[in-house]
């Protein structure tokens, strides 16, 4: 799998159109958790978290595996990931590849169901999915309340969501996207640091840092 396609699920494979299919209702527990990350999160002036991507096939093999930084300010973030930067002052987005050394500039689609890293943290998941809460699990000395979640629009190819929130610190600890296609892409956050000094220039792409970097502006 191209390494473009692995930073693109991290910000925006996860897009669901907001059109309720059904009327169930979600479990009034499983909101309650969410409720509290999105409230802590709000608390937070800014955000430094570390993470670990996994794909797996169909056949539970691993087909790649990648570090990666996440920094958030408000709806401001910054994401890189080997070789890899994506940046957004949340008016405009570049996407970096450093092996080709191009960067992409598109305008932030304020309208768009995509789920950024910011959203994520936040209430993203009333609109567009039912919840429930299932059993605790406990993985390396954190008790983790596991929340299943499905999207409302059932024609979407990823058909399940499992967030993993740290019962402790009310910090998403872990997320696993189901597709229809048998792929899942887990996203374990290793090391999340609440308040971190972030100035608000990690949200701009400065060319001069990047010599001879090629421009795509498709604003």
């Amino acid at each position: 799998m191209k390494k473009y396609v692995l930073t693109g699920l991290l910000l925006s494979g996860i897009t669901f159109s907001g059109m309720a299919q059904t009327k169930q209702v979600s479990d009034p527990k499983a909101k309650t958790v969410l409720d509290g990350v999105s409230s802590r999160f709000k608390t937070l002036k800014s955000v430094v978290a570390n993470f670990v991507l996994k794909v797996e096939g169909a056949n539970n093999s691993v087909a790649d595996s990648k570090k990666g930084t996440v920094y958030m300010k408000g709806s401001k973030y910054k994401v890189t990931m080997d070789g890899q930067e994506i940046i957004s002052d949340n008016k405009t987005s570049w996407t970096y590849a450093k092996d080709v050394n191009e960067v992409t500039i598109n305008n932030v689609d304020q309208s768009s169901g995509a789920i950024t890293p910011a959203k994520l943290f936040t209430n993203f998941y009333d609109k567009d999915f039912l919840y429930r809460l299932t059993p605790e699990t406990t993985e390396k000395g954190k008790v983790l309340q596991n929340v299943e979640m499905t999207p409302t629009d059932k024609s979407k190819n990823i058909f399940k969501v499992i967030v993993s929130v740290d019962k402790k610190a009310q910090n998403i600890a872990k997320m696993k996207v189901f597709e229809k296609n048998g792929n899942r892409y887990t996203y374990e956050i290793t090391n999340f640091t609440p308040n971190a000094a972030v100035t608000d220039a990690t949200f701009l792409f400065d060319p001069k840092k990047y010599p001879g970097v090629e421009v795509v502006d498709l604003r």
